[in-house]
């Protein structure tokens, strides 16, 4: 189990190159090539996380500056995904859940009721956390394996039934996406955009990336969009105009480096499902699989990232007035943007629903995380894991994590009738 965690912990740009690079070499792809697709997948992933680390270093700061300057004084801290992800990997039930994940997967693939190979293992934090917060209520090891395992068997299904929309809508062949975060908000955005279809006049404006583009020529590119929201993100956390023009600029170049991150990963990506698809379906001819993949490849999307900044205020100001919530949104802030990929594609990409579906799913992780602040407090406990750097609250939730989705919350509630 420790030679496990050790792999864990180097994270996905070192454990997915390995991955692919032996998925390669069991579907037929020479050594050279192998070896190639693996180090693409590795090396975009590196992109990725750098381009994001630009995002989360530049705009939290300042979404930490706007919580500052709302005067907000709430009682739950949002201590951030990095902490939801040490308590999941922190917990007992690790080893259950984890082997009995990959055995699920290998046996529901066995009897056709899958369609996706989950290798995405890293992201098994997310409903790793769901199982340690119920382990902390019912000080259970097989009651938060099984908690943890229902979340990712409800997250198996919705992957397989979103993966044809998604795959049409970011143009990406043979991949579901198994994120037990993302993939429960799909959901939401399938009621949001059917409740704006009866809206009159909400249900007329079009606010995909592409109209706005067309539309708005120069001032409707990502580059544009990101250089104004950068620049309302400082303005609204007080900054002075050299620091506004510095996010300005970074947030430009998020938008531009990210999607180009995300090509090259695709690349690699490409190489292994291609050879898969083709050895598949000589012995499979009436199967279709799908590799399990995280979302990271999705929030490159213009209306996507645009839509995750501009929670940003919105979340502080939905922090502020619903009544009974006392989650400060705080540490994940600059991460919202991965609430959104698997809503956007059954809100056509319209930002103005994706807007609204987001701020819908901001109200649900505010008072889930108001609700069970205790018990995640106490996995963070039991799981050692201390507060982040600059932050004093003794209770704590996160806003990115399985806890907090829909599903994470009613397992969570269920098992205090164990507690």
């Amino acid at each position: 189990m420790i030679a496990f965690k050790t792999i864990i912990s180097l994270g996905p740009s070192v454990m997915m190159p390995i991955i692919f690079i032996i998925l390669a070499l069991a579907f037929g792809v020479k050594l050279g090539k192998s070896f190639k697709a693996g180090m693409l997948v590795g090396i975009g992933f590196v992109g990725i996380n750098l381009v994001i680390g630009l995002l989360l270093d530049s705009v939290g700061p300042a979404a930490q500056a706007m919580v500052k300057n709302f005067g907000l004084h709430l009682t739950v801290i949002d201590a951030g995904w990095p902490v939801g992800s040490s308590i999941g990997w922190g917990s007992p039930i690790v080893p259950i859940v984890v082997f009995g994940g990959l055995i699920i997967n290998i046996v529901l693939l066995a009897c056709k009721l899958t369609k996706t190979v989950d290798i995405d293992i890293f992201n098994y934090w997310h409903f790793l956390l769901t199982g340690g917060v119920i382990y902390a209520i019912t000080n259970n090891v097989l009651i938060g394996a099984a908690g943890a395992l229902i979340d990712f068997l409800v997250t198996l299904f919705i992957a397989d039934k979103t993966a044809p929309r998604i795959q049409k809508d970011f143009n990406l062949k043979g991949v579901s996406f198994p994120h037990a975060t993302s993939a429960m908000y799909a959901p939401i955005g399938i009621i949001m955009n059917w409740i704006i279809e009866k809206i009159p006049g909400l249900n007329k404006i079009e606010a995909d990336p592409e109209k706005i583009n067309k539309k708005f020529g120069v001032m409707g590119e990502p580059l544009t969009l990101g250089t104004i929201l950068g620049a309302l993100l400082a303005l609204l956390a007080g900054w002075s105009v050299p620091n506004i023009l510095n996010l300005a600029v970074k947030m430009a170049a998020v938008m531009i480096l990210l999607p180009a991150m995300v090509n090259v990963l695709v690349q690699g990506l490409m190489i292994v499902r291609d050879a898969a698809e083709v050895k598949l379906k000589k012995k499979f001819p009436d199967r279709e699989f799908y590799i399990g993949m995280d979302t990271a490849l999705l929030v490159a999307d213009p209306a996507v990232l645009a839509t995750g900044l501009l929670l940003i205020p919105a979340s502080i100001v939905l922090a502020a007035i619903l009544p009974g919530n006392k989650m400060l949104p705080f540490v994940d802030l600059a991460s919202l943007v991965y609430l959104l990929p698997m809503v956007s594609p059954y809100v056509k990409k319209n930002v103005v629903r994706l807007f609204i579906s987001g701020l819908v799913i901001m109200v649900l992780v505010l008072y889930a995380g108001s609700d069970i602040a205790p018990y995640f407090t106490k996995a963070a406990t039991i799981a050692q894991v201390s507060m982040p750097k600059g932050t004093s609250a003794t209770s704590m939730a996160s806003v990115i994590g399985g806890a907090t989705t829909p599903l994470g919350w009613l397992l969570i509630r269920l098992a205090m009738l164990f507690k």
